[in-house]
Protein backbone atom coordinates (compact mmCIF):
# COMPACT_ATOMS: atom_id res chain seq x y z
CA UNK A 1 0.00 0.00 0.00
CA UNK A 2 0.87 3.41 -1.10
CA UNK A 3 1.53 5.79 1.96
CA UNK A 4 2.10 9.44 2.42
CA UNK A 5 5.55 10.65 2.53
CA UNK A 6 5.25 11.60 6.23
CA UNK A 7 4.80 8.07 7.06
CA UNK A 8 9.07 8.02 6.43
CA UNK A 9 9.56 12.22 7.10
CA UNK A 10 7.79 11.81 10.79
CA UNK A 11 10.22 8.76 11.97
CA UNK A 12 13.31 9.43 14.10
CA UNK A 13 15.62 6.97 10.71
CA UNK A 14 19.23 7.88 11.23
CA UNK A 15 19.15 7.77 7.19
CA UNK A 16 17.66 11.61 7.75
CA UNK A 17 21.34 12.63 9.17
CA UNK A 18 22.74 11.74 5.78
CA UNK A 19 20.66 12.54 3.54
CA UNK A 20 19.01 15.79 3.88
CA UNK A 21 20.04 16.68 0.06
CA UNK A 22 17.63 13.52 -0.95
CA UNK A 23 13.77 13.92 -1.94
CA UNK A 24 11.67 11.00 -0.80
CA UNK A 25 10.11 9.91 -4.17
CA UNK A 26 7.80 6.42 -2.89
CA UNK A 27 6.71 5.19 0.54
CA UNK A 28 5.02 1.55 0.32
CA UNK A 29 3.89 -0.26 3.91
CA UNK A 30 5.41 -3.76 2.47
CA UNK A 31 2.99 -6.97 3.20
CA UNK A 32 5.60 -8.70 5.70
CA UNK A 33 3.90 -9.23 9.23
CA UNK A 34 6.30 -9.80 11.26
CA UNK A 35 7.89 -9.87 15.08
CA UNK A 36 10.28 -6.74 16.35
CA UNK A 37 13.34 -8.42 14.90
CA UNK A 38 12.47 -9.32 11.70
CA UNK A 39 14.35 -6.85 9.67
CA UNK A 40 17.52 -8.35 9.10
CA UNK A 41 15.14 -11.37 7.44
CA UNK A 42 13.56 -8.73 4.82
CA UNK A 43 16.80 -7.52 4.39
CA UNK A 44 17.99 -11.06 3.26
CA UNK A 45 15.36 -11.83 1.31
CA UNK A 46 16.18 -8.24 -0.15
CA UNK A 47 19.88 -8.88 -0.67
CA UNK A 48 19.59 -12.62 -1.83
CA UNK A 49 17.46 -11.70 -5.00
CA UNK A 50 15.96 -15.35 -4.61
CA UNK A 51 12.63 -13.65 -5.72
CA UNK A 52 12.22 -12.44 -9.46
CA UNK A 53 13.36 -8.77 -8.97
CA UNK A 54 10.97 -7.91 -11.67
CA UNK A 55 8.12 -9.68 -11.30
CA UNK A 56 5.67 -9.16 -13.68
CA UNK A 57 5.94 -9.46 -17.35
CA UNK A 58 4.99 -5.67 -17.92
CA UNK A 59 7.59 -4.70 -15.76
CA UNK A 60 10.23 -6.48 -17.12
CA UNK A 61 8.92 -5.41 -20.57
CA UNK A 62 9.13 -1.75 -19.02
CA UNK A 63 13.06 -2.64 -17.46
CA UNK A 64 14.30 -4.09 -20.60
CA UNK A 65 13.07 -0.94 -22.61
CA UNK A 66 14.81 1.45 -19.84
CA UNK A 67 17.91 -0.73 -19.69
CA UNK A 68 18.43 -0.20 -23.70
CA UNK A 69 17.68 3.27 -23.78
CA UNK A 70 20.05 3.52 -20.76
CA UNK A 71 22.44 2.11 -22.93
CA UNK A 72 21.60 3.89 -26.22
CA UNK A 73 21.73 7.23 -24.07
CA UNK A 74 25.08 6.41 -21.68
CA UNK A 75 22.92 6.58 -18.33
CA UNK A 76 24.72 3.27 -17.06
CA UNK A 77 28.44 3.65 -17.55
CA UNK A 78 30.30 2.65 -14.56
CA UNK A 79 32.27 5.84 -14.30
CA UNK A 80 28.29 7.32 -13.71
CA UNK A 81 28.36 4.86 -10.52
CA UNK A 82 27.81 5.38 -6.54
CA UNK A 83 32.36 6.37 -5.63
CA UNK A 84 32.91 7.95 -9.35
CA UNK A 85 29.88 10.35 -10.42
CA UNK A 86 28.52 10.53 -7.34
CA UNK A 87 30.45 10.00 -3.44
CA UNK A 88 28.87 6.71 -1.28
CA UNK A 89 26.87 7.87 1.52
CA UNK A 90 28.88 5.80 3.38
CA UNK A 91 31.42 8.84 3.55
CA UNK A 92 28.51 10.84 5.60
CA UNK A 93 28.09 8.32 7.98
CA UNK A 94 28.69 9.24 12.24
CA UNK A 95 30.86 7.35 13.37
CA UNK A 96 28.52 4.33 15.04
CA UNK A 97 26.94 3.65 11.95
CA UNK A 98 30.52 3.79 9.83
CA UNK A 99 31.86 1.29 12.60
CA UNK A 100 27.96 -0.78 12.72
CA UNK A 101 26.77 -3.70 10.30
CA UNK A 102 26.77 -2.72 7.14
CA UNK A 103 24.23 -5.01 5.50
CA UNK A 104 24.52 -6.79 2.29
CA UNK A 105 24.68 -6.04 -1.08
CA UNK A 106 21.95 -6.47 -3.59
CA UNK A 107 22.55 -9.17 -5.67
CA UNK A 108 19.49 -8.79 -8.57
CA UNK A 109 20.06 -5.06 -8.85
CA UNK A 110 22.78 -2.82 -8.75
CA UNK A 111 22.14 -1.28 -5.32
CA UNK A 112 25.51 -1.02 -2.58
CA UNK A 113 24.86 -1.42 0.99
CA UNK A 114 25.56 1.92 3.32
CA UNK A 115 24.21 0.54 6.35
CA UNK A 116 21.79 -1.90 8.73
CA UNK A 117 20.62 -1.07 12.39
CA UNK A 118 18.00 -3.08 13.78
CA UNK A 119 15.11 -0.81 12.49
CA UNK A 120 17.01 0.29 9.00
CA UNK A 121 18.79 -0.03 6.16
CA UNK A 122 19.86 1.95 3.55
CA UNK A 123 21.25 0.93 0.18
CA UNK A 124 22.49 3.20 -2.73
CA UNK A 125 22.79 3.59 -6.59
CA UNK A 126 23.71 5.47 -9.24
CA UNK A 127 23.65 6.87 -12.96
CA UNK A 128 23.69 9.06 -15.08
CA UNK A 129 20.73 10.58 -14.43
CA UNK A 130 20.06 10.24 -10.14
CA UNK A 131 21.73 8.97 -7.18
CA UNK A 132 19.30 7.14 -5.16
CA UNK A 133 18.29 5.19 -2.04
CA UNK A 134 16.11 2.31 -0.85
CA UNK A 135 15.88 2.59 2.79
CA UNK A 136 13.81 -0.37 4.13
CA UNK A 137 12.29 0.50 8.27
CA UNK A 138 11.11 -1.81 10.40
CA UNK A 139 8.29 -0.05 11.92
CA UNK A 140 4.89 -1.34 14.28
CA UNK A 141 1.77 -2.18 12.77
CA UNK A 142 -0.35 -0.62 15.34
CA UNK A 143 -1.87 -4.55 16.28
CA UNK A 144 1.00 -5.88 18.53
CA UNK A 145 2.86 -6.56 15.13
CA UNK A 146 5.96 -5.21 13.21
CA UNK A 147 6.05 -4.57 9.15
CA UNK A 148 8.70 -3.66 6.66
CA UNK A 149 8.52 -0.05 4.95
CA UNK A 150 9.77 0.47 2.27
CA UNK A 151 10.94 4.48 0.80
CA UNK A 152 12.69 5.62 -2.45
CA UNK A 153 14.66 8.48 -1.64
CA UNK A 154 16.66 10.33 -4.91
CA UNK A 155 18.54 13.05 -5.80
CA UNK A 156 18.23 13.99 -9.33
CA UNK A 157 21.50 14.70 -11.86
CA UNK A 158 20.04 17.96 -13.15
CA UNK A 159 17.52 18.85 -15.39
CA UNK A 160 17.39 15.21 -17.61
CA UNK A 161 17.06 13.80 -13.93
CA UNK A 162 13.94 15.24 -13.37
CA UNK A 163 12.88 14.96 -16.29
CA UNK A 164 13.55 11.42 -16.03
CA UNK A 165 12.37 11.08 -12.72
CA UNK A 166 9.08 12.96 -13.58
CA UNK A 167 8.80 9.92 -16.83
CA UNK A 168 9.28 6.88 -15.27
CA UNK A 169 7.01 8.08 -12.55
CA UNK A 170 3.77 6.49 -14.14
CA UNK A 171 5.27 3.31 -15.11
CA UNK A 172 6.63 3.05 -11.29
CA UNK A 173 3.05 3.21 -9.66
CA UNK A 174 0.95 0.80 -13.18
CA UNK A 175 3.30 -1.28 -13.58
CA UNK A 176 6.51 -1.85 -10.84
CA UNK A 177 5.58 -1.79 -7.30
CA UNK A 178 2.29 -3.41 -7.29
CA UNK A 179 3.98 -6.46 -8.92
CA UNK A 180 6.85 -5.89 -6.96
CA UNK A 181 4.76 -5.77 -3.85
CA UNK A 182 2.94 -8.57 -4.60
CA UNK A 183 6.31 -10.87 -5.29
CA UNK A 184 7.96 -9.00 -1.86
CA UNK A 185 4.71 -10.28 0.08
CA UNK A 186 4.56 -13.61 -1.90
CA UNK A 187 8.51 -14.38 -0.92
CA UNK A 188 7.90 -13.68 2.70
CA UNK A 189 4.97 -15.89 3.13
CA UNK A 190 7.00 -18.90 1.08
CA UNK A 191 10.06 -18.36 3.19
CA UNK A 192 8.58 -17.42 6.46
CA UNK A 193 8.64 -19.02 9.54
CA UNK A 194 6.88 -22.68 9.44
CA UNK A 195 7.01 -22.68 5.38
Amino acid sequence: MRLPKTAHTSRPWRVHEIAGDFRVEDVWALPTPGGPDDLARLVRQFADGNGDPVPSPVARALFAIRWKLGALLGWDRPDDGVGTRVPTLRDRLPADLREGERGPDLRAVPFTSVYQTHDEWVAESANRTMHGLLHIGWVPDGKGGYHGLMTVLVKPNGRLGALYMLAIKPFRYLGVYPALLRSIGREWRENGPGA
